[in-house]
């Protein structure tokens, strides 16, 4: 692996002119929207109520929340894309074109879908259209196609980097535009969950729980344990992998300059599902590795150090998904992360000092001492990390604190009712 990463390294330190993609981050509350937005967001995706693939997911915005999201976004001057991109039912379609106009009123940049009654609503409407990567664009002859009503192409996940720089390159030669004129963009994803369907569209959760995964309510039955029994004879095969039906989720930072050199236009990253500091930590490495990719310094080192920033949040392992070219041999091995480091929870920040940069801590659960590593999340301040340098009970000096203290320390900008978690590292992982 070294010598391909020293080969690339030697590629991209060259001269040539090098164009970082948008770099899209996945929301799904307002904690991970402005984590996203202080990681480094270009843009961002969310989905609304019932009307997206994650609908099962803990969080979700409502429709009266659009508004909302836009505002912070268009401050920041970061995009905005609204996933509609379930299945949709002759009962569904009311609701499709109330937030299809809900967003463009609002000013969402594009809708995400998959379904043609949503992408042909929205053209209607003048609204722009990424193809989701639920339509299995895998050609050249159905990007074409599928220009005729979407801006930007969401491929399948299933292409490796040669067919994809194909297609880029394709777009370019024969300028290929979309509804809006200009050349059709080409997004991928670049770190976040792999399932073994075909980009996502998945029937198991359907088949055992009446519960369909293109309709936003997957069960994941896929991350199981699964053991194959003989009914005839009794015999049972002893598996490599008990989680034969889960892959390791997609890294792609160990190559993400190959993946740059094909031409994309947008980076997406999974997890509309995930924690804020999952959204910040992914968001934030990436980033700083697109920087380095820019600036010369896409180094082994470096993506050495990036890789254990990745590990430290949710994860089922990390694999290179299909963009080698090989076949998808990584799987998960347990149930549930891998994460090297978990979050503890401590408390609330009950008052904010903004002057000093000090904050007042309620500790309800878990002793906190000082030298800790800390992570502070709320909706308004997304996420903040930090190490506790200082304690003061009654301003007296402590070196310890346990539940049911108050207690200042020294932090960067925080905000009554954000939750205070410490952040260790795991001392073991859960084995299958």
């Amino acid at each position: 692996m070294n010598k391909a990463l020293q080969k690339n390294e030697k590629k991209m330190n060259s001269k040539k002119l090098i164009v970082i993609p948008e770099l899209m981050a996945p929301v799904g509350s307002f904690a991970s929207l402005n984590a996203a937005l202080n990681a480094g967001a270009d843009s961002v995706y969310f989905g609304i109520d019932k009307m997206n693939m994650r609908a099962r997911a803990a969080n979700n915005f409502t429709l009266e929340n659009v508004a909302e999201v836009v505002q912070k976004c268009r401050k920041r001057r970061v995009k905005t894309y609204l996933t509609i991109n379930i299945v949709l039912y002759d009962e569904d379609l009311d609701l499709m074109r109330i937030v299809i106009n809900r967003a463009k009123d609002a000013g969402i940049d594009a809708i995400i879908a998959s379904d043609m009654s949503a992408i042909l609503y929205a053209r209607t409407v003048g609204m722009g259209v990424h193809a989701s990567t639920q339509l299995s664009i895998s050609n050249i002859e159905s990007v074409c196609y599928f220009a005729q009503f979407a801006d930007t192409i969401v491929l399948a996940r299933e292409l490796s980097l040669p067919m994809i720089k194909k297609i880029v390159q394709f777009i370019e030669r024969k300028s290929i535009t979309g509804p809006g004129g200009n050349l059709v963009r080409i997004e991928v994803f670049a770190h976040g969950a792999l399932c073994v369907s075909q980009s996502g569209r998945c029937h198991l959760s359907l088949f055992q729980h009446n519960a369909s995964a293109n309709r936003g309510m997957c069960l994941q039955t896929c991350r199981r344990k699964y053991r194959i029994h003989e009914e005839e004879t009794g015999h049972e095969l002893i598996l490599d992998n008990n989680f034969v039906l889960s892959p390791a989720d997609l890294c792609t930072i160990g190559f993400l300059d190959q993946l740059v050199d094909s031409g994309i236009s947008v980076l997406k990253i999974e997890g509309r599902g995930r924690s804020a500091d999952y959204v910040d930590c992914v968001v934030r490495t990436y980033r700083e590795a697109l920087g380095a990719i820019k600036d010369g310094q896409y180094t082994v080192k470096n993506i050495q150090k990036w890789e254990n920033q990745l590990k430290k949040v949710f994860h089922r392992g990390l694999g290179s998904g299909y963009y080698l070219g090989k076949p998808l041999t990584d799987l998960s091995g347990t149930y549930g992360s891998q994460a090297t480091e978990e979050k503890i929870f401590v408390g609330k920040i009950i008052h904010y000092y903004p002057k000093i940069k000090v904050a007042e801590l309620e500790v309800q659960a878990n002793e906190i001492k000082v030298g800790d590593q800390f992570v502070v999340e709320g909706d308004s301040t997304g996420v903040v990390w930090g190490r506790i340098d200082e304690l003061r009970v009654d301003d007296r000096l402590v070196k310890k604190v346990f539940p049911k203290c108050v207690v200042t320390l020294g932090i960067k900008a925080v905000r009554r009712s954000d939750k205070f978690y410490l952040v260790r590292k795991r001392t073991r992982l859960q084995v299958a």
